[in-house]
């Protein structure tokens, strides 16, 4: 069970992020930054966000292994839109609205992946391919003139990379920003993992807060002491970025010492890489597993969160079921569901008070910095 993840070789800039960590060269921002406390809590600032970033930008919607077949599709709705996510019979993903075109009826209920080959309509039974294309009418003769061609669902603008499938609302949208990504998720082996276990979680916080948590390794030793804070070093954590997206990585205590940057199979049991897609999106590569976290905002003080583990096959023994729920349980459940789930909605609480018109940032959370420099260039 202690195996990495089915990869090959690290990027260059995978390789220079573990040789900084080897060498002990800690990522320390320049001084002590601040950021007004209204970023989270004024809620004139979330609308806006939402009409322009998150209207605009790539946003994920899981990894590839959500529909591991062809002829499969899954709703999604967290983004605020009824969307089918399928994946037609040659494998090529597309986004969907869950509309039907005759009267408008919710095409798919359920929110786990199902067969798609046909996706029927519940009501009057119009019936659609993957695709979205309109494949059938019952009782044609009761449309005289209408053309199937013309009537296919309303299709979102999609992109399938490096085991991530993205869209946005934008039809016109640049995707190139999310393909920069694609070989160090396939470093990872990322497009070849089995989907273990999937969960949402209620935050009562700023989506912001939840990404926060995950731009900075000065809370670990303090906040994860009861669950992961063993396995790592205290502040050791280097970064950089490809293009908006952040790229971290932190040690591990055992392995630190004799690390070799140059054998990959040792750099992932030694060390965690976490990436902040952005905006709204965190990938933890642990040694044998990846968790995707998928932050939805709902509301200026309410966040879903959407925990989606991978691993490198179906389990094929109880050691190996027992192994993965364990896994899942210390993650899921522990780390980040009653930990940094939790310290997130802590905070909203805080700075919902109007108490404190500031936060302040050490130089070991310059990544928050970033990350709400680049958010602001991107609503202006």
């Amino acid at each position: 069970m202690d195996a990495p993840l089915r990869s090959s070789r690290p990027t260059a800039g995978q390789h220079d992020l573990v040789g900084q960590l080897a060498r002990g060269e800690a990522m320390l921002g320049a001084g002590v930054k601040r950021l007004p406390a209204s970023l989270y809590t004024d809620a004139d600032r979330f609308r806006r966000e939402q009409s322009t970033v998150f209207a605009n930008e790539p946003l994920l919607l899981g990894p590839s292994a959500l529909l591991p077949r062809a002829n499969m599709a899954v709703t999604h709705d967290d983004y605020g839109l009824p969307l089918i996510v399928s994946r037609d019979g040659d494998g090529q993903v597309h986004v969907l609205a869950n509309v039907c075109r005759h009267r408008g009826t919710r095409l798919l209920e359920a929110d786990e992946p199902v067969p798609a080959a046909r996706i029927v309509c519940p009501y009057h039974a119009w019936a659609y391919r993957a695709d979205g294309r309109l494949a059938a009418v019952p009782r044609p003769d009761c449309f005289p003139g209408l053309v199937k061609e013309t009537m296919p669902l309303a299709r979102f603008a999609a992109m399938e990379s490096g085991g991530l499938i993205w869209f946005s609302r934008n039809p016109d949208c640049d995707f190139s920003g999310v393909s920069v990504l694609e070989a160090d998720m396939e470093a990872f082996g990322l497009s070849g993992l089995h989907l273990y276990q999937r969960r949402t979680h209620e935050v009562a916080a700023n989506w912001k807060l939840v990404i926060d948590a995950f731009l900075e390794s000065y809370h670990v030793q303090r906040l994860h002491a009861a669950t992961i804070a063993t396995f790592f070093a205290d502040g050791i954590t280097v970064a950089d970025r490809i293009g908006r997206h952040q790229r971290a990585v932190v040690g591990r205590t055992d392995y630190l010492a004799r690390l070799d940057p140059d054998d990959w199979a040792q750099i992932r049991r030694a060390a965690t890489f976490t990436y902040h897609l952005f905006p709204n999106s965190v990938i933890i590569v642990s040694p044998d597993y990846i968790n995707v976290l998928l932050c939805y905002p709902q509301d200026v003080g309410h966040t879903r969160v959407e925990d989606l583990m991978l691993i490198p096959e179906p389990p094929q023994t109880n050691e190996a079921e027992a192994h993965w729920r364990k896994s899942w349980d210390l993650l899921d459940g522990g780390t980040f569901g009653a930990e940094d789930f939790r310290a997130a909605a802590l905070c909203h609480q805080g700075l919902a008070s109007g108490l404190i018109q500031e936060v302040t940032l050490g130089t070991l959370e310059s990544g928050i910095a970033d990350f709400h420099r680049l958010l602001d260039e991107a609503l202006d």
